[in-house]
C-alpha cells in the first residue's frame, strides 16, 4: 500500500493531506489565527466548581473557560484501592492554580477539555510526569518485544526523577541507547515546563505543542509513509531538519515540491475537500450515502439509488451495504466526524450478510487512528458507534452557520411568510391608530404578495379601513419582514 503526505503551506494556514493508494483519506487544517490547542499546557485558574457535575471551569487565557472533570484530575491516593474517591470540592477551590493540558479543542459553544494527567510525546516514548505506569502501545503485538522494551525502561528509571512512560509502536526493535536518549530529552523538556510554570502568571500558556507540519511528522511515526511532499521551501527545510534529528528513516522520503500547479490540485485534493462538504456521496455501484452532521450526532443513510444488481433484491442490498462500509469509514476520517454516529444500512434479511457487512466495517475501521466503538447490526439495520473527537470537523473549520436558515437547513416558504405578514398587519392595525401600514419584505415575498395575493391585500385593506403599502428591500432574506405603522 502506497501512503503519501502532502503539505500545503501559506502564511495564513497549513494543510496536511494523507493520500492512500491515490485516494484522499484525511485532511488536517491549522490556521495561523486559530491554531489547534490539543497538547498545549497551561497554568489554569479555577473560576467555578460544579459539585453537581463533579467538574470545574478554568480560565486558561482563551475566549471561553475550559472544562475539567473529576476523572481527569490526578490525585495522590489514586493507587490506594481501599481509598474512597474524593469529590471535586475536596480537590479544587475557586481561585486555585494548577497545571493542565488540553485534550480536546474548543468546539462550537463548548470550551476546551482539560486534564491534569500531563503527557509529553517524543519519538519513541510518551512521558507521564504524574504517573509511575510503564506501558506499551497495543499495536505492538510481539509479547517478547513488549517485555524487552519494558525491561529497558525499568533498568534506566533510577537515572531519572520518576514518572511513567508509554512506549510507542515505532519503538519496536530500537536499542537501549535510543530509549535513553528519548528519556533524557523528555526529562529536560519537563524541567523547562516546570520552570515556565513558576515564571508565568495565572491563565497563561506554559508549553505549546509543535506546529502542524512537525506535529504530523512526529505522530505519523506509527505508520508507513512512502513520500512527504511540501510546497514551501522554508517549511521543507524545517521539517527535514526535524526529521534528521528525530526520524532519520523518513528523511529520504521528504521532498520539496516547486511546481507551478498547486500541489493539492495536482493530486485532486481540492475537489475531494469540496465533495466532503456535501451531504450526498455517490458510490461506484450507483448507490449513495446521505451524511447529516448535527450538534447532537451524525447520521449516515445508505440507499441503492440507481444500482439494480444482477441477481435479486437481497443481493443488491448486500453489495450496496458492503461497498458503503468502505466509503463510510473514509468519510469519517476525511470529515473528522466524532461523537455519536448512527449508520442506517439497508435492511438485510440474511444473517450471514449482516455478519459480513459488520466485519467489513470493522476491518475498514482498523486503519482509522481515532478510537472507535461499534455495536452489532440491530434489527432495524442500524449500527451505532462512537468515534473519539479531539478537534473540530472539516465542516466546522471550513463553514459557518447559514445566516438565512440559522443552521436548520430549510427556510420558510414564500407563502408561509406572506401569511405571517397578513397576521402581523392585523395585529399592528389593532394596536396603532394609523391610516397606513408599510410592509418591508424581500423581493421573493413582495413579488408573491403583489401578484398572487393582490386580491387578499385588497380585501384586508377594506376590512381594516387602512392602506397597505409594500416596499421591497433587497437586503432582506426570504424570512425577514417588518410592518411599520405610518
Amino acid at each position: 500500500m502506497s501512503d503519501e503526505l502532502l503539505i500545503n503551506v501559506t502564511p495564513q494556514e497549513t494543510r496536511v493531506a494523507k493520500v492512500e493508494n491515490g485516494m484522499l483519506q484525511e485532511v488536517t487544517i491549522e490556521r495561523a489565527s486559530r491554531r489547534g490547542l490539543v497538547g498545549n499546557i497551561y497554568k489554569g485558574k479555577v473560576c467555578r466548581v460544579l459539585p453537581g457535575m463533579q467538574a470545574a471551569f478554568l480560565e486558561i487565557g482563551l475566549q471561553r473557560t475550559a472544562f475539567l472533570h473529576l476523572s481527569d484530575i490526578v490525585t495522590s491516593d489514586e493507587r490506594k484501592t481501599d481509598a474512597q474517591d474524593p469529590t471535586i470540592n475536596e480537590l479544587l477551590r475557586d481561585g486555585q492554580e494548577l497545571l493542565v493540558q488540553v485534550v480536546k479543542d474548543p468546539m462550537g459553544t463548548k470550551g476546551a477539555r482539560l486534564t491534569t494527567h500531563i503527557t509529553i510525546p517524543a519519538r519513541y516514548l510518551v512521558y507521564m510526569p504524574n504517573s509511575n505506569h510503564i506501558g506499551v502501545s497495543q499495536k505492538l503485538e510481539d509479547e517478547e518485544e513488549r517485555e524487552r522494551l519494558k525491561d529497558i525502561i525499568k533498568g534506566l528509571l533510577p537515572e531519572f526523577n520518576g514518572g511513567g512512560y508509554i512506549v510507542r509502536t515505532v519503538a519496536e526493535g530500537i536499542s537501549e541507547q535510543a530509549v535513553h536518549a528519548d528519556m533524557v530529552f523528555l526529562e529536560k523538556l519537563w524541567e523547562s515546563i516546570q520552570d515556565n510554570n513558576q515564571s508565568v502568571g495565572s491563565a497563561m500558556l506554559v508549553y505549546e505543542d509543535l506546529p502542524l507540519a512537525m506535529r504530523v511528522m512526529r505522530d505519523i511515526a506509527d505508520t508507513n509513509i512512502d513520500a512527504i511532499r511540501i510546497d514551501s521551501r522554508e517549511t521543507f527545510e524545517k521539517v527535514l531538519k526535524f526529521a534528521n534529528k528525530f526520524i532519520p528513516e523518513l528523511s529520504s522520503g521528504i521532498e520539496y515540491y516547486p511546481g507551478e500547479r498547486p500541489i493539492f490540485d495536482l493530486y485532486g485534493v481540492e475537489d475531494e475537500i469540496q465533495r466532503a462538504l456535501q451531504s450526498k456521496i455517490k458510490l461506484k455501484s450507483g448507490g449513495y450515502l446521505i451524511i447529516d452532521q448535527t450538534e447532537a450526532m451524525t447520521t449516515v443513510d445508505i440507499n441503492t439509488g440507481g444500482y439494480v444488481g444482477n441477481r435479486n433484491l437481497e443481493e443488491t442490498i448486500f453489495k450496496t451495504n458492503l461497498e458503503a462500509t468502505q466509503a463510510i469509514v473514509r468519510q469519517l476520517r476525511l470529515r473528522n466526524l466524532g461523537g455519536i454516529i448512527i449508520i442506517d444500512f439497508i435492511d438485510m434479511k440474511d444473517l450471514e450478510h449482516k455478519r459480513q457487512v459488520l466485519r467489513s466495517f470493522e476491518k475498514a475501521l482498523e486503519r482509522d487512528h481515532a478510537k472507535t466503538c461499534i455495536t452489532e447490526v440491530s434489527n432495524l439495520g442500524l449500527i451505532e458507534m462512537t468515534r473519539k473527537r479531539t478537534r473540530e470537523s472539516l465542516e466546522h473549520i471550513l463553514c459557518e452557520e447559514c445566516p438565512v436558515c440559522n443552521g436548520k437547513g430549510t427556510v420558510k416558504t414564500v407563502e408561509t411568510v406572506a401569511f405571517e405578514i397578513f397576521r402581523e398587519v392585523i395585529r399592528e392595525a389593532r394596536q396603532f391608530d394609523t391610516e397606513k401600514l408599510l410592509v418591508l419584505t424581500s423581493k421573493e415575498v413582495g413579488d408573491y404578495l403583489m401578484d398572487e395575493e393582490s386580491s387578499s391585500i385588497a380585501e384586508l385593506e377594506e376590512f381594516m379601513k387602512r392602506t397597505i403599502q409594500l416596499q421591497i428591500d433587497n437586503e432582506y432574506n426570504q424570512e425577514q419582514y417588518d410592518v411599520v405603522p405610518m
